[in-house]
């Protein structure tokens, strides 16, 4: 499932295999396992060297880019260069809704200037070392260009609400927002699947009409009615499988990557559109949401309780007086940084929750342990992942379950061998 976590203010998405994969690229997905393997469990390979490295290389990054996010937004406070900022946005706006919409232009531009050379060497080069990637630079490039314009572009549109907020209701500014990211969220899932992502790749219906049918079928017995399966062209940015589910209402859509078509027999591709139906039926989707907006509640009042502190000692070295100032952004975008670390195992440890049950609703529809265990091993293998990370990675990373785990959980989980009825088949249509 694609997760939701929307950061206010901001409006913005190595080696090689270490084993060889054995499938084709254009595997005949009519095919499937003999009933003697199917009934075997499927044993969890062991990270190769080179999957170590990403991982222990990818932990060290994570702890990079978080100091770096904080460390940039304090750069802009104790410098003063917020301040200068917003004197060049009251020069060019002169009204206070221009001033607010060109100043988040301007902190955009020059952070993700400064940004560059890390997102660089993150996206582009080090996915390339590791044979992760398809990426033309030229592809790399224009995607970030076209996120640099559609984040200056949202940002400028919005972000005078908070801060109008801020002015009126200065105690309670913080309760507001928070209660408005509801609809917000909402509104961000009706138009992102149809105006934004296809910015970036192509969408279209499946290729594949014979299983096409096929997941519509099991769309129709999971009782989710008018649902889109799109495929998209993410083989020109990456060697990496996924799917997930978007959209709400009208725009709601499960999109699966197409290098995880070429790459999945048809039985592990229907566990895992089974796996995202899952969201859809068991209402992930809202809950997400409720889940996002309490968590965006709390970091808001406990972001306002230490903005006015820090704000009270440091106004003459930050140039601004108060939170209502545009001036803030920085502070703000720290204080997120900060209390959003801190919040963050309890976020995963939800979403790890939801994703499992996603798994329980994938097996229990398809009824097919086997390939739902090998698919998450191709997951492991493609995606040169770690199936057994140390206990602190699945607390302060982990917003899904580790492979090993729910290849396990595939192996094993089989009510109906013994006689019980499964959890969600109350769901299905007979």
């Amino acid at each position: 499932m694609k997760k939701f976590r929307v950061v206010l203010f901001v409006c913005l998405a190595a080696s090689p295999v270490g084993f060889a994969f054995t499938q084709q690229n254009n595997p005949d997905q009519s095919i499937t396992a003999p009933a003697s393997v199917q009934n075997e469990p499927v044993p969890v390979p062991p990270a190769s060297d080179k999957a170590l490295s990403y991982y222990h290389s990818g932990n060290i990054l994570w702890f990079v880019e978080i100091l770096w996010g904080m460390l940039i937004p304090a750069l802009f406070l104790f410098t003063g260069f917020s301040a200068k900022i917003r004197n060049w946005a009251q020069k060019i706006g002169k009204k206070w809704f221009f001033v607010v919409g060109i100043y988040f232009i301007i902190f955009t531009i020059i952070s993700t200037l400064i940004d560059l050379p890390l997102s660089y060497y993150t996206e582009f080069i080090r996915q390339h070392a590791y044979d992760l990637s398809n990426q033309t630079f030229g592809k790399w490039a224009g995607d970030t260009l076209k996120s640099l314009m559609v984040g200056s572009v949202f940002g400028f549109c919005i972000v005078w609400i908070p801060y109008w907020l801020l002015k009126k209701a200065p105690k309670r500014w913080w309760l507001y927002v928070g209660l408005g990211t509801v609809p917000f969220m909402f509104l961000i899932m009706l138009v992102e699947p149809i105006w934004v992502e296809p910015l970036f790749n192509d969408f279209g219906p499946m290729k594949n009409k014979a299983l096409e049918a096929k997941v519509l079928a099991l769309a129709d017995r999971a009782g989710i009615e008018g649902s889109h399966v799109f495929e998209v062209n993410k083989s020109v940015d990456t060697k990496e499988l996924n799917a997930y589910v978007t959209g709400f209402l009208g725009t709601k859509r499960i999109v699966i990557w197409d290098n995880t078509i070429a790459k999945m027999t048809e039985g592990e591709l229907l566990f895992v559109l089974g796996h995202e139906m899952g969201h859809y039926v068991l209402g992930h989707v809202w809950k997400e949401i409720v889940f996002s907006s309490l968590m965006m509640l709390l970091t808001l009042f406990l972001a306002d309780r230490a903005a006015k502190v820090i704000i009270a000692r440091y106004k003459e070295r930050f140039g601004f007086d108060r939170l209502s100032d545009i001036a803030s952004f920085p502070l703000i975008l720290l204080l997120f940084g900060v209390f959003g670390f801190i919040i963050n195992p309890l976020d995963n440890w939800i979403s790890r929750a939801i994703e499992h049950q996603a798994d329980q609703f994938g097996l229990e529809i398809t009824r097919d342990n086997h390939d739902a265990a090998t698919a998450f091993v191709k997951l492991q293998m493609e995606n040169l992942s770690n199936p057994r990370p140390a206990l602190w990675y699945k607390i302060l990373r982990a917003d899904h379950p580790v492979l090993g785990d729910r290849i396990d959980y595939a192996n094993t989980y089989k009510p109906w061998e013994k006689g019980e009825k499964p959890e969600f088949e109350k769901y299905f249509k007979r």
